[in-house]
């Protein structure tokens, strides 16, 4: 019963970021069923827009569409031209709300009926605030859905309001290179990467503009619709082991990836904290030790991140400290890591950290 109840929590999405990916491969001369195979997903599911995708799936479909596509920003530039409206119900009760304070609370109820892996959270105390959560999906496995769903919320703002709002400040957990000055441009504002959350925040001001095409009858209509379907949709329950990884990736930078610290995070003791990874079949050491390797794995491959910036962000204070770990994890130091593995013409590899992130979750 306990699989049972595991296997039908896995998250699922409409699947329309991964179809606006598969449009591009197609429209480049791609193969895509070659791709499709790759990502174990039919073709025919592709061409199927009612169908939805399993989130872990979609996320590596975008993976490879980035590789085949030579786009180490893909997420972004899918959301920078699609039409907001095949964004389908959530929009519309967004766009009918009264302000964009309205809009972003309906936001943040409705939003796992598009994406059940992605929820949303909006903070009025800090400006104009919405941060992306993830929920029994790694967030480490993922950069295109995220920076999709960044830039789609950009443009819903602007839309609501008529205006092209600039955000104040745009975070994401995952590295990058930096921006082109087109998607600087695009989205108003830099974006600080390597953060310790995946967030835009607005001017404080902004929460209290109305929408333009606010109907507060055609919104209280939709919002009847959106409750019947939320209502007929499990809510997924964010894994422990999920939350777990999510705070030590918050708290390596800061050197303060310990179980003591994690267990006060969360709630918990470090007794219960351990007693609860172990009926999930883990140990907390396990968990750091793996992220590491991944991230580690995955900052080497960026070839312009010094190997002393990695260790930092791995939460090691001194860099032999990080060499001596790393060759315990792989026979070979960071930088042999680097020499054999790096990408040489750019930073990107989406295809191996897709599949470093499954092997190790298998």
């Amino acid at each position: 019963m306990h699989h049972a109840n595991r296997f039908s929590s896995i998250p699922s999405a409409s699947g329309g970021i991964a179809r606006l990916a598969c449009a591009r491969v197609r429209d480049a001369g791609r193969d895509l069923a070659q791709m499709a195979s790759r990502a174990g997903l039919a073709l025919a599911l592709i061409d199927e827009p009612a169908r939805r995708l399993d989130v872990a799936t979609q996320i590596k479909l975008l993976d490879l569409a980035a590789h085949e596509l030579g786009d180490e920003h893909l997420g972004f530039h899918l959301s920078q031209d699609f039409d907001l409206r095949e964004i389908g119900l959530l929009y519309y009760v967004m766009a009918s709300s009264e302000t964009v304070a309205d809009a972003l609370r309906n936001a943040a109820r409705y939003s796992t009926l598009n994406n059940e892996g992605i929820q949303l959270s909006i903070d009025l105390d800090r400006g104009t605030a919405i941060a992306l959560h993830y929920l029994d999906v790694e967030r480490q496995s993922d950069r295109h859905q995220v920076e999709f769903w960044i830039g789609a919320l950009v443009r819903v703002c602007r839309r609501l309001t008529n205006n092209r709002l600039a955000p104040q400040q745009i975070r994401v957990r995952h590295h990058r290179p930096e921006l082109s000055a087109g998607l600087k441009n695009f989205l108003g504002c830099d974006v600080h990467f390597g953060s310790y959350a995946d967030e835009i925040v607005f001017a404080a001001g902004t929460a209290s503009l109305r929408s333009v095409a606010a109907d507060s009858y055609l919104n209280r209509l939709l919002l009847n619709y959106a409750n019947e379907a939320l209502g007929k949709r499990p809510q997924p329950r964010s894994s422990l082991r999920s939350r777990v990884e999510e705070a030590i990736a918050q708290a390596l930078p800061h050197g303060q990836a310990n179980v003591a610290m994690i267990a006060g995070r969360l709630g918990m003791s470090r007794r219960t904290l351990a007693r609860a990874l172990a009926e999930e079949g883990v140990s907390f050491s396990d968990l750091l030790a793996g992220l590491r390797l991944l991230l580690a794995k995955r900052y080497l491959r960026e070839r312009e991140l010094p190997i002393s910036q990695i260790a930092w962000l791995l939460g090691y204070r001194e860099t032999s400290s990080f060499t001596n770990a790393f060759a315990r994890w792989t026979g070979s130091t960071p930088r042999q890591f680097r020499i054999t593995h790096g990408t040489r013409s750019k930073p990107f590899n989406g295809r191996r950290a897709v599949s470093e992130q499954g092997n190790r979750s298998r």
